[in-house]
């Protein structure tokens, strides 16, 4: 394959948004995840610092909470202030201590050095609910909200700079679903009454690739909104069959069906005038959609009453644990992060923030057991990228790319087998290249126009075989640095592979 670019085309800055993180209270994301208070590792505040570590290791730079479906029949004022009173989550279906509010959240963000990002009640929350929220957050001294975290303790305003209005309230799954013009209304006048608290406040919007929404949404409310917000999972479990696909398949899946979901929205976006002013937030993401059967269990009724909430318990608590089953986590959720982020980067001009989901647990990057954390294989890549990706990303001319093809669901798809995105600044040039590939290496012919790199160093996330997998005293898959050598304009990288080429 061949590669040819200039450091003068620049197409882009690499937002460092991009390797955002999501954390939402659902199974042990948040209690036993990241707040733990009574686990040996717990620090001062209860948070585990082996996983506050690794959050710092890839340089978290965005969190957002508090979810997700949660969030849609959340009411914030019960995670404030003392008592902390516990409540029934009607999302998840479980207790809610509240122990995890909007407090210990800046506390998190504040020990990471990463920004917090709120996503508000869109479900059975109304506009005025939010922009309390928001003076919670960020008045001085002025209003009830405000006076009340002085009181909790906390002197100085959360300056709180992104915020989201709703989660996926396009869903029937989602508590107060709405249809397009309910939601554009809501949407106009949340965002009307948030940006009274504070109008400096950057607003984001629950959104789906869909035209009507979208046409709804913004033209409703497109004059208060700085993000869309879109989310996407590919890879979904069958109760029964499987928990998720094969590496092949998954591999299928990491070509254009990342890309049309940004081309998409960037149409909207551009069809109404706004592509220069409102951004994308790709703020939920994961190959892998999360494990939470018989949620619903309307067509259980029955053997709930025949069972007496045994089925509850056995069948829906119980089945979420399959998500933390750490042998299903492959090079395919490594390779296909890789092709995600490569898009979102190749794509930066419009897309700004993306939220992996979730940072710990469930389909999390880090996993967290009583003796301490695994780093599942997508966790390296996070690692590989944040700390081995330049400033500026290139435009770039590629010849010769070789394909994979397959049958997924009844369709025949041919994807790049190499994935390229190219960075650069001053210091020197950073290609970000992904091999699909189950088999064979593939070799990168590297041409650059107005100047010539004397030395080339290879950092790879990889493992043995594509279903290679990290778990408690079994680690298969880690980050290789490489060393300077000589560059010749070529350069090989390994089969089912995550790579970063270094020129100097």
């Amino acid at each position: 394959m061949k590669i040819t670019f200039s450091t003068a085309q620049r197409f882009g800055q690499l937002d460092e948004r991009l390797f955002g993180h999501f954390l939402e209270h659902f199974h042990r994301q948040v209690y036993g995840g990241v707040f733990d208070p009574t686990s040996r590792f717990a620090d001062e505040d209860g948070f585990r610092e082996d996983v506050l570590e690794a959050m710092r290791r890839i340089k978290t730079p965005v969190i957002r909470w508090p979810g997700g479906c949660y969030v849609s029949a959340y009411d914030w004022h019960y995670g404030v202030g003392q008592p902390r009173i516990p409540t029934y989550d009607k999302a998840w279906r479980v207790e809610e201590s509240n122990a995890f509010g909007t407090d210990e959240f800046i506390r998190l963000c504040r020990k990471l050095n990463c920004e917090p990002y709120i996503c508000t009640n869109g479900g059975t929350g109304s506009a005025e609910k939010m922009s309390d929220w928001v003076e919670y957050c960020n008045l001085k001294d002025i209003g009830r909200f405000a006076r009340e975290r002085i009181a909790n303790g906390f002197a100085e305003p959360h300056n709180v700079r992104y915020w989201s209005i709703g989660n996926e309230n396009w869903g029937r799954h989602e508590i107060g679903s709405k249809d397009a013009d309910e939601w554009a209304a809501l949407v106009r006048e949340a965002a009307k009454m948030m940006l009274r608290v504070d109008p400096t406040i950057e607003l984001s919007a629950a959104s789906i690739v869909d035209l009507d929404w979208n046409a709804a949404l913004l033209r409703a409310a497109g004059d208060y909104l700085d993000w869309i917000s879109i989310h996407s999972y590919w890879d979904f479990p069958v109760p029964g069959v499987r928990l998720g696909s094969d590496y092949d398949t998954c591999m299928l899946r990491s070509g254009k069906d990342i890309s049309e979901n940004i081309d998409r929205v960037r149409a909207y976006l551009t069809a109404l005038g706004l592509e220069n002013r409102i951004k994308v937030a790709y703020d939920e993401w994961n190959l892998r959609g999360w494990y939470h059967h018989n949620l619903m269990e309307i067509w259980n009724r029955d053997a709930l009453r025949r069972e007496d909430g045994d089925f509850y318990r056995r069948s829906v608590l119980g089945e979420r644990d399959k998500n933390d089953i750490n042998s299903q986590y492959t090079m395919a959720d490594a390779v296909f992060s890789g092709a995600f982020l490569n898009t979102c980067m190749r794509n930066c001009d419009i897309v700004r923030m993306a939220c992996f989901s979730p940072i710990v647990n469930t389909r999390g990057a880090i996993f967290t057991y009583d003796g301490g954390i695994v780093l599942r294989p997508q966790y390296f890549v996070f690692d590989l990228y944040v700390n081995r990706l330049r400033k500026n990303v290139l435009s770039y001319w590629s010849e010769d790319v070789p394909t994979l093809s397959g049958t997924d669901q009844g369709k025949v798809k041919v994807v790049d087998a190499v994935d390229v995105c190219v960075t650069a600044d001053e210091g020197g040039v950073s290609i970000a290249c992904v091999n699909k590939d189950p088999k064979s290496s593939h070799t990168l012919d590297i041409t650059a126009l107005e100047r010539s790199w004397r030395e080339a160093r290879v950092s790879t996330v990889n493992g043995p075989t594509p279903n290679a997998y990290n778990d408690i005293g079994h680690t298969e898959v880690g980050l290789s640095e490489g060393t300077w050598t000589s560059f010749n304009g070529q350069v090989s990288v390994p089969p089912h592979s995550v790579n970063v080429i270094e020129l100097r």
